[in-house]
Formats: structure tokens, C-alpha cells, sequence
């Protein structure tokens, strides 16, 4: 038979969204169980230097703030299931997930944080040169390229506005896109082509992350020409990829109401969705902040909503059976 764990909350996803909400919520009580998912950590796993969570004097390490939020999670007594849940069902009470290795979890409430991945071009050399120049968030790390040559490849909303962040750190922005046009919002295009700052070079698409020195660090990056087929080098020390994200939704397609780019929808200002008793928080709601902090916000927002439903539907149960 398969094994049966039951809890009043069951958080899933193990980024700051989803430690937060389960300190919160062990704090109060509830015993949470976390499962921790494909990517323990989430995305700052794959970050290294970190010098915008608030609270820390010196660069910090993302890895490791994981793996203090992680302690403090289970220090207040939060369990944590190296697990992944792999079907949910949301329209029986208690709620029934079910993990790859065959447990059974039934929750009472759930905390849903499973994020978002940033996109990628797929290259070899963009994979190697991840944490040596390539970057997919500037507002984590263009305060590192500053006074250097730096490139936004993107052509949509997510492209343009962190080209135009970038410019409070560099003076030489240079915007790739492989098409003749932006898929921006006007509004944010004509904030682009008025900044001086900013050049952009249409009609080309990344063939590769050129590496040079010891230590290793960005170079340039060889572009093509998409109707020439000419390669050329644009120098920069710094490379934003910036072509969108993907949330962590596939699992809830059909089950909450996801919005067309498949992120949760959430009532204005809070963690509910559409069903009573489940939250989101973190990347997997949020397309427009994307911050390790905002994600802490939200999973304490969620965790205390989820406290607050708990309470209503015990009281409701008290109610129940003393009316019998």
C-alpha cells in the first residue's frame, strides 16, 4: 500500500517563496511538510553572488541563503520530503497529491511554489559561461557590470526593460534581436530608442559566448547575421538573456485557473486562487517582479492566509458537530 502522510498545510516548491511560507507556518503551529521538488533551492541555487536580499553587509552566496532558510524552516518544525509531486487532486477534501515515489500526501491546505525557469538560447558556450558573464536577471546582477560593456538579447517587454535598467549601471548597452522590429510595448520602445545609451543591432542571433583569461569571464558574443549569414563579435563583459520565463505550472493545467502564459491567477493583492484553501506565491504568480525578497513576501502572505482558512474550517467543523 502506498504511504499516507497528512498534514494541515503541504508546501510545494523549496525557493524562498516556499521556506518562508513553511516558517511562517510552522511557527504558527501547523507542522508543514515541504516537498522539495525537481530543484531543491530553487532558482538561486544556480546563483552565486547575491547582493540584494536585504540584511546582509557583504555578497552573499544564493546556495548557501537556500540552505539557511532551509535550517530555519526546520528548526521551527518544518518537515521537509525530498519528493515531487507528480498529480494533484484538488476536488476532494482533504486535497490528494501524489509524489514519484508513490506517497500519498492529504493536506488541508496547499502552498503552491514552484516557480519559474528563466528561458535560455540552448548554447553550449551560454551554459559555461553561465556565472562568468551570462546572466538572465539584471536587476540581481547588473550592479556587477558597472562603468563595462553589456547586451540584452530579447526583443520583447522582459528585453527592453532590462536594457533600459541596465543604463543606470552602463553606459554602452547594445539590444540583440534577431528580428527588425520589437515585440515590446510601443510605450517601452520609445523609451528605448530615446536613451542614448542604448544601441540596437536588428536582424541577429547569437551563435556563441566567447570566454577569455584566468579566471574566465565574457569577452563578447559572435552573432550572425540572419539574412547574410555574416558572423560578427559584439564586445561586452556582461550578457542578459532575456527572451522570458516559463512558470511551473504544467501540473496544475486543468486542476487552478492559470492565465495565457501559464502563470497561477491570484486574486488581486493576495496568494488565493481560485479554490479555497490552495495559495501561490513566489515566481509561479508573479511575471513582473521575479526577486528573491518579493518571493519571501509572498510565501509569508500565503502563509498566513492558509493559517486563517485553517482556523475558519476548524471552527466551521466545531460548529458542525455540536449541531449534531
Amino acid at each position: 500500500m502506498a504511504d499516507v502522510k497528512k498534514t494541515k498545510l503541504l508546501v510545494l516548491g523549496s525557493g524562498p517563496a516556499g521556506w518562508t511560507a513553511a516558517i511562517y507556518a510552522a511557527r504558527a503551529g501547523l507542522k508543514p511538510i515541504v516537498v522539495q521538488g525537481i530543484q531543491p533551492g530553487g532558482q538561486l541555487t544556480t546563483t552565486t553572488d547575491v547582493e540584494n536580499y536585504p540584511g546582509f553587509r557583504d555578497v552573499i552566496q544564493g546556495p548557501w541563503l537556500m540552505e539557511e532558510m532551509q535550517a530555519q524552516a526546520e528548526h521551527v518544525g518544518t518537515v521537509v520530503e525530498w519528493d515531487h509531486i507528480s498529480d494533484v487532486d484538488f476536488t476532494v477534501r482533504p486535497f490528494r497529491l501524489t509524489g514519484d515515489s508513490g506517497t500519498i500526501y492529504e493536506a488541508d491546505s496547499v502552498v503552491i511554489a514552484t516557480g519559474a525557469q528563466a528561458k535560455w538560447l540552448g548554447l553550449p558556450s551560454e551554459e559555461h559561461a553561465k556565472g562568468k558573464g551570462a546572466s538572465a536577471c539584471a536587476t540581481c546582477d547588473g550592479f556587477f557590470y558597472r562603468g563595462k560593456k553589456v547586451a540584452v538579447i530579447g526583443g520583447g517587454n522582459t528585453a527592453v526593460e532590462e536594457a533600459l535598467y541596465l543604463t543606470n549601471h552602463s553606459d554602452d548597452v547594445t539590444l540583440i534581436h534577431r528580428r527588425d522590429s520589437l515585440r515590446a510595448e510601443k510605450i517601452l520602445q520609445d523609451r528605448l530608442f530615446a536613451n542614448e545609451k542604448i544601441t540596437v543591432l536588428w536582424d541577429h542571433q547569437v551563435e556563441e559566448f566567447v570566454l577569455e583569461g584566468s579566471p574566465e569571464g565574457l569577452v563578447g558574443l559572435d552573432v550572425k547575421n540572419v539574412h547574410t549569414g555574416e558572423v560578427s563579435r559584439v564586445e561586452c563583459e556582461g550578457a542578459f538573456v532575456a527572451i522570458g520565463h516559463a512558470p511551473a505550472t504544467e501540473l496544475f493545467q486543468g486542476k487552478l485557473e492559470l492565465d495565457s502564459d501559464g502563470y497561477i491567477v491570484v486574486q488581486p493583492g493576495t496568494p488565493r486562487t481560485n479554490i479555497p484553501g490552495v495559495y501561490a506565491c513566489g515566481d509561479v504568480m508573479d511575471k513582473h517582479y521575479r526577486q528573491a525578497v518579493t518571493a519571501a513576501g509572498t510565501g509569508c502572505m500565503a502563509a498566513l492566509d492558509a493559517e486563517k482558512y485553517l482556523a475558519e474550517l476548524e471552527f466551521a467543523e466545531k460548529e458542525t458537530v455540536a449541531a449534531e
